[in-house]
């Protein structure tokens, strides 16, 4: 079955312009379908089958889109909110058109790894419970972090509210006043890293995100900065 799409839509959805915008280029003859120059901006097209070409520019065409962002504090993982700025917020304008969210969530004061998509399918998958894909995280940790700590976790840590968490690696970088810990955990409760240090007595100082499912955080990314996922990156998701 053909993928066939009107090519004024197309090229809005991909951020060439509003409709009106793209009947503007259109006529200036620089838009090409397969090297004939278009006149109808309402023709069909099959983007996976047409070489589709802006002023010379050949059209990146993807029905999705899977970005990961380096989220840095004091932003929400939402795609809207009236008082905060949203992951939503720090994605260049190529991608707005094409509607992307945040996989999950990542608390306020959380920094690191999120995946910003437009594939609901896979999103739910990542996001199922049933499916256990693990999260990393590096923490730094007010009190002294002990081999029992590290049993405790493996063996799962009663919340608050009664719930067992499954079983959590912890692994300790630096034990002192202040440790430093990664923490490998596969759900994603409300503060769950946080409630689980609280169970111990203790307390998280500092969260960054730097795994999920099976991809590590792009260390070249700076907070706030982000890159699309490499088709190889995709395909490691999708085979959780």
């Amino acid at each position: 079955m053909r993928n066939t799409q009107r090519l004024d839509k197309l090229l809005s959805n991909h951020g060439y312009g509003t409709r009106k915008e793209i009947k503007q280029l259109i006529k200036r003859g620089i838009v090409k379908v397969d090297g004939e120059i278009v006149k109808d901006s309402g023709m069909h097209v099959d983007p996976m089958a047409s070489t589709i070409e802006i002023d010379g520019e050949k059209l990146n065409y993807r029905k999705y889109v899977y970005i990961m962002l380096n989220k840095p504090q004091g932003v929400v993982s939402a795609t809207y909110d009236n008082k905060y700025k949203t992951v939503v917020d720090l994605l260049p304008e190529e991608y707005k058109p094409f509607e992307p969210f945040p996989a999950g969530r990542l608390d306020i004061d959380t920094e690191g790894f999120l995946l910003m998509t437009n594939d609901g399918q896979l999103a739910h998958e990542l996001l199922s419970p049933k499916k256990h894909v693990p999260k990393k995280y590096y923490a730094l940790v007010e009190g002294m972090v002990t081999e029992d700590d590290k049993e405790k976790f493996r063996e799962g840590i009663v919340l608050d509210d009664g719930y067992k968490t499954l079983p959590a690696q912890l692994e300790i970088i630096r034990a002192g006043a202040h440790s430093e810990v990664e923490l490998v955990i596969n759900e994603g409760k409300f503060h769950q890293v946080k409630r689980m240090f609280i169970a111990v007595g203790k307390k998280v100082k500092y969260l960054r995100r730097i795994e999920f499912g099976g991809l590590r955080l792009d260390e070249s990314l700076k907070p706030g900065e982000c890159r699309e996922l490499t088709d190889d990156e995709v395909r490691i998701l999708k085979e959780r």
